[in-house]
């Protein structure tokens, strides 16, 4: 099941940091770095944005997140993580294939790693195309990846 969570709430932003913390661990040893910017969200961070959260609930456990902005009908995904203990059950592409559908966007955007295969998979497996690479002062050569959107 999927709920828009209440990233407000201490509690909740308690478990999306928990769920940030165990997926970007993961993410920093795939992609090979000992630095990884998300490690260093702090719950009070995420309690605090403005972002839109939801969450993917499995027997009343919090299993995964997305989190979008969405601004003059341009949807940002900006994180999508997956606790690692529900890895390869299909659950980030059903929290994709969710805000895809329930949100009008003439574009989505998302970024990640360069070398994050999966993440790029997934997004290509869902229509978006690669349209920017590039190295941010971190050091970790990222890749922006779109999808256009006919309304």
């Amino acid at each position: 099941m999927i709920i828009k969570l209440d990233n407000f709430s201490e509690d909740m932003a308690g478990q999306i940091f928990t769920i940030f913390q165990r997926s970007y661990k993961v993410e920093a040893q795939l992609i090979g770095a000992a630095d990884f910017p998300p490690l260093s969200r702090s719950a009070q961070d995420i309690e605090k944005s403005k972002s839109q959260f939801y969450g993917f609930i499995d027997n009343k456990c919090l299993a995964a997140t997305i989190e979008i902005a969405i601004e003059d009908r341009r949807l940002e995904i900006n994180s999508l993580t997956v606790d690692p203990d529900y890895f390869r059950k299909g659950i980030a592409g059903k929290l994709l294939s969710y805000i895809l559908d329930e949100f009008e966007f003439i574009e989505a955007i998302v970024e990640t790693a360069a070398v994050n295969e999966p993440a790029i998979n997934l997004y290509k497996k869902y229509g978006f195309v690669e349209f920017k690479q590039w190295i941010p002062p971190h050091g970790i050569k990222k890749v922006a990846l779109s999808l256009k959107n006919a309304l």
